[in-house]
């Protein structure tokens, strides 16, 4: 039971990361970035190179976060500077870092990372924590991890940038009437989500020890479930919003273990991410109609 808990705690931490990127397209800028699904693995693919070049496990986080980045202003860039639509856009950069991803990688679909050093398995890790917090190792490095990245967004999300940013999503005329451009601001808003999204790839990848080309499939779904289940359960000023998120992203990873805790097959686990979204997207219509009638 232990270690199904310390599973949830991982798997959700890591999901969370992910989801405040989702956040910022979704809620922020209204944005349907699918090409989450391939900056997920691209975090993870530029992992696989630095760590089995024998790069600092450190550095690849960056790495990985500074190449979803740049996926993320591609996305903008094809959207607001050849008029593609956000949609369409998304597709065109998630078909196409399908690709550079298996590039990067040497054409591998399968990448086994178990002889590396890794940011839960290096020499200053090992030193630092006592034997008796070693169970709770990985967990609270992807907590620490987490953390990091979401107090950087609140601070983000509080200055200039940010609140341009919330106001494009709002209300892209105002920004315009302000003289600023609404464009750059959508395609900063995509390079810091893309960035967080890549972020949590390269922290999977270094827990799992493994690369797969279709490790990135139905992040976007995990990640708008997170952020949906959060912001509903949590409405109001009660926490911050990408607090919500967090806890969000840490109720679905603990559905989703109940699911298969109970007897559900692990192989029908993408049937039961959907038949969750798929819930959690009926009650919260429900809530809106009914608060709408109210």
């Amino acid at each position: 039971m232990e270690q199904l808990i310390i599973g949830v705690f991982e798997q959700g931490f890591i999901y969370a990361i992910m989801a405040l990127g989702v956040y910022i397209t979704y809620k922020i800028l209204d944005f349907p970035d699918l090409s989450v699904d391939s900056t997920f693995p691209l975090g993870a693919a530029v992992t696989t190179v630095m760590l089995s070049s024998g790069q600092n496990p450190l550095l690849a986080l960056i790495a990985a976060t500074a190449a979803g980045a740049i996926a993320g202003m591609v996305t903008g860039i094809i959207h607001v500077k050849f008029k593609v639509r956000d949609l369409l856009s998304g597709i065109i950069v998630m078909t196409g870092l399908y690709t550079l991803n298996l590039r990067i990688v040497g054409g591998s679909a399968n990448v086994p990372l178990f002889n590396y050093k890794s940011v839960f398995d290096n020499d200053f890790i090992n030193g630092i924590f006592p034997e008796a917090l070693a169970p709770y190792k990985t967990v609270i490095i992807i907590f620490i991890i987490m953390i990091i990245a979401k107090i950087l967004l609140d601070l983000y999300l509080k200055t200039k940038s940010g609140y341009l940013l919330r106001a494009v999503g709002d209300n892209e005329t105002i920004v315009t009437s302000l003289a600023k451009d609404s464009g750059f601001v959508k395609i900063v808003g995509l390079a810091i989500s893309n960035g967080l999204v890549a972020l949590a790839g390269s922290v999977m990848c270094q827990q799992q020890r493994f690369f797969e080309i279709s490790m990135g499939t139905g992040t976007i779904v995990i990640g708008l479930a997170s952020v949906i289940i959060g912001t509903n359960v949590f409405k109001g000023n009660i926490i911050k919003a990408t607090t919500a998120v967090v806890i969000g992203s840490v109720i679905y990873k603990a559905c989703v273990a109940i699911a298969i805790e109970v007897g559900l097959p692990a192989t029908d686990l993408k049937l039961i991410t959907a038949v969750l979204f798929l819930i959690i997207l009926i009650i919260s219509m429900d809530r809106k109609k009914k608060v709408k009638k109210a």
